[in-house]
């Protein structure tokens, strides 16, 4: 597909999808330092607070599985412009929004263009860069934005909260989607997709959707009635996709072991990793005492050592040493990091700062190399549904982590009864880094097993697809 667009423009197009993914990312977490400002001016409730957190992550999760599959039919691009409209659209309501129940729709909203945009990206970007190397180097920089854009979104949320109000965590948005935009008519070259006549498995489409976003709230809510609700339904979906003519989710991939591995890993690794940022917020603030703009500045130090690691080293490493080998050894780093914390004693520069560090660098080696995995050995044409299925079980391992260090840390905080409550804080945070690790070790275990060293063709697909005619923007 991009084998003949030149090099400056297949750059460009890598720039724009890109900097769409980080926007996306970053919104996860821009309005997490904001809440108490938010609840102040719109009077929420404190149970009502958590729907502006918690209705984004229901929508995102829950529809990047189908916009991966809608990828594939009508097309990525499609899709992508659709997505990023709707998501700068919805920014601006939100931005915009006096009363809490507009706000909290407005939230699904982005939600919904969020995964429509993010889903097909890394599908674009392994069509756009065939070759190996080049394509090692693509998805180092896509991993930069989805393991950079947290500790991002914390920086930026706390400088636009405490420098100008809450509504800027929004409208920061609008120049970002706008740009993005219109730069992507121009440079991201336009597919036709396989076509709709290849079908839609709706039935399957609702079943995995409802699933995965009552799996997000039950876990976010802690509503276990729900999550038992939501594994009968993703049960019925794999009934569904083994009968199905046209499956949503063709299980043949599951065939493919670094499909299956990565995307687990993935859950596990974020579980911990993502969940750690969260733990790691609260202990610079409760236990530190820093405000919300400190505790944003306290993480910057983490995306800058993800961007030399991922931007400057991970594909140069992969070549070498091959993706299975980078992979296990960040996710050893990144160990390493939460075993040092484990120790904590209050002093940032000396027991939080060089965990962080360690833990930026081995996330940023080990990041590209599983994305690289869940989509080498995978058929243009299942592309699409690969990259949501991919985000799908990131968000998934997020949802998770962040519950169960939160649990941890609150049930031990609590038993502590007879010592200092800043010390009884600390200890549970010290307990979570260590549940935290427990995630990555047995992430590490499972990639070791089954990740090979070398990849295999992808299978072909149980009935040909058409070939997708493709045109560049701009051109007749």
């Amino acid at each position: 597909m991009a084998e003949n667009h030149p090099t400056r423009s297949r750059g460009l197009a890598l720039a724009v999808l890109c900097a769409a993914s980080l926007m996306v990312v970053l919104d996860s977490s821009i309005v997490a330092v904001a809440l108490p400002a938010i609840q102040a001016d719109l009077g929420f409730t404190p149970a009502g607070l958590s729907w502006v957190f918690t209705a984004y992550l229901v929508a995102f999760g829950g529809l990047l599985l189908i916009s991966g599959r809608l990828g594939d039919l009508v097309g990525r691009r499609r899709v992508f412009l659709g997505g990023l409209g709707l998501f700068t659209a919805a920014s601006l309501v939100a931005g915009l929004a006096q009363d809490a129940g507009v706000l909290v729709v407005s939230r699904f909203a982005q939600g919904v263009g969020g995964a429509l945009a993010s889903a097909v990206v890394l599908g674009m970007i392994v069509t756009i860069y065939p070759e190996p190397r080049a394509r090692a180097m693509a998805i180092g920089v896509y991993s930069f934005t989805q393991a950079a854009g947290a500790s991002i979104g914390l920086i930026a949320g706390g400088a636009l909260t405490q420098a100008l109000d809450w509504h800027w965590t929004f409208y920061v948005n609008l120049p970002i989607g706008v740009v993005a935009l219109v730069l992507a008519v121009r440079v991201v070259e336009a597919d036709r997709g396989t076509g709709l006549r290849a079908g839609l498995d709706v039935l399957g489409a609702l079943l995995v959707t409802a699933a995965v976003m009552l799996g997000v709230y039950a876990i976010s809510s802690e509503v276990w009635g729900a999550l038992a609700a939501a594994f009968a339904l993703l049960v019925a979906f794999a009934v569904r996709q083994a009968k199905a003519r046209t499956p949503l989710l063709p299980l043949r991939l599951f065939r493919i072991r670094a499909v299956t591995g990565a995307n687990v890993v993935m859950i596990l690794m974020v579980a911990g990793m993502l969940g750690f940022q969260f733990v790691t917020a609260l202990y610079l603030q409760q236990v530190l005492g820093l405000d919300a703009l400190w505790t944003g500045v306290a993480f910057l130090p983490v995306p800058l050592v993800i961007a030399v690691a991922s931007l400057g080293l991970a594909d140069k490493l992969t070549a070498r040493f091959g993706p299975r080998t980078v992979l296990l050894s960040g996710l050893g780093l990144v160990i390493v990091g939460l075993l040092l914390l484990t120790q904590v004693s209050g002093s940032y520069f000396t027991d939080v700062l060089p965990p962080l560090l360690l833990m930026g660098f081995g996330a940023g080696v080990a990041i590209p190399a599983l994305m690289g995995l869940a989509m080498a050995d995978v058929a243009p044409s299942d592309a699409g549904v690969a990259s949501g299925l991919i985000n799908t079980t990131q968000q998934v391992g997020a949802a998770i982590g962040t519950a169960v260090l939160a649990a941890v840390a609150a049930a031990h905080t609590s038993s502590l009864t007879e010592v200092d409550h800043r010390e009884a804080l600390a200890s549970g945070f010290r307990l979570a880094y260590g549940v935290s690790a427990g995630f990555l070790i047995a992430a590490v275990t499972l990639g070791a097993l089954v990740l090979t060293r070398r990849t295999r063709p992808a299978p072909a697909p149980e009935a040909p697809a058409p070939e997708p005619e493709v045109c560049v923007a701009g051109q007749a």
